[in-house]
């Protein structure tokens, strides 16, 4: 084995050699294969295993992504995209035909567990906080047509339901 190859990249190797002679169609899937640092040394280049992708900064393991860092931290971009498009499908059909009230339980009951899948195994920042807030306050800015906070917080009162999304957290 050359100093050049990395001990995870021969054995990537010699599965893939294995497989190959057995004439098993078996392959190694490299966009669910990495390689990722977190800790005090994040910043370090991680071995080059050959792969087309590169090096990477997060992935995905149990549908939450994990990035590299100093601690154990989490993404919340993929969540929030995809906790707007669940929104944005239900304004689609239901923001002229249902009430504000209806509209804000669907919410509660199907689209706060997508934005806060599996972040109860992270520690979260008060930036992270502050990010989930104004995700779903902007969902009610979009819902009571308004661009003050002010409003949202007196609608959600008025709708019994707490400001924010610490309450479920």
């Amino acid at each position: 084995m050359s100093s050049s190859v990395s001990s995870l990249e021969f054995l990537l190797r010699a599965c893939e050699r294995v497989a190959i002679f057995r004439h098993e169609q078996l392959s190694i899937n490299v966009k669910k294969s990495s390689c990722i640092r977190t800790g005090n040394r994040c910043n370090v280049t991680c071995a080059s295993i050959m792969t087309c992708h590169g090096q990477v900064s997060e992935f995905r393991y149990l549908g939450v992504f994990i990035v590299s860092s100093r601690s154990f931290k989490c993404s919340l971009v993929h969540a929030k995209r995809s906790f707007y498009a669940v929104v944005n499908g239900l304004f689609g059909k239901l923001l002229n035909l249902a009430s504000e009230e209806v509209i804000l339980e669907l919410v509660r009951a199907k689209c706060i567990p997508i934005l806060l899948y599996g972040l109860e195994c992270f520690h979260l920042g008060k930036a992270d906080l502050q990010s989930l807030d104004f995700t779903f306050n902007r969902l009610c800015m979009k819902l009571f047509k308004t661009g003050s906070i002010d409003v949202v917080k007196d609608c959600l009162n008025a709708c019994r339901i707490a400001p924010g999304l610490k309450l479920y957290l």
